[in-house]
């Protein structure tokens, strides 16, 4: 498994997932979306394992609704890569899987 959690320091459900990966000693890398953020391919991965960005995006930023208005996927996409907080965290992948928020009934069928 190549565990990779990205998620926002103060953000609870994404220290719940750090702590579920900690306590059955999986390894993980851990990518802080406020500091590093997340790249086009990533997020490309992600869409096409969750389904759609309306997945993806944090319904209680300020700026969540402004992206339905965006006619566009692409200047959709964009505005997420600019500013991650817009997603919701965390988001967890394992090559080619993913899920966004806490998950562990489907991160358990990964081992």
């Amino acid at each position: 498994m190549n565990i990779q959690i990205f998620g926002k320091t103060k953000c609870f459900d994404t220290k719940k997932a750090q702590r579920y990966f900690k306590e059955r000693r999986v390894p993980f890398q851990n990518i802080d979306l406020l500091d590093k953020g997340i790249s086009r391919g990533e997020l490309k991965s992600v869409l096409q394992a969750v389904g759609g960005l309306d997945d993806l995006i944090d319904p209680r930023h300020p700026d969540a609704a402004l992206l339905r208005y965006l006619a566009y996927d692409e200047d959709k996409l964009e505005k997420v890569l600019a500013d991650p907080r817009l997603l919701r965290t965390p988001i967890v992948r394992n090559g080619r899987q993913a899920t966004v928020g806490y998950a562990p009934e489907v991160w358990k069928t990964w081992a």
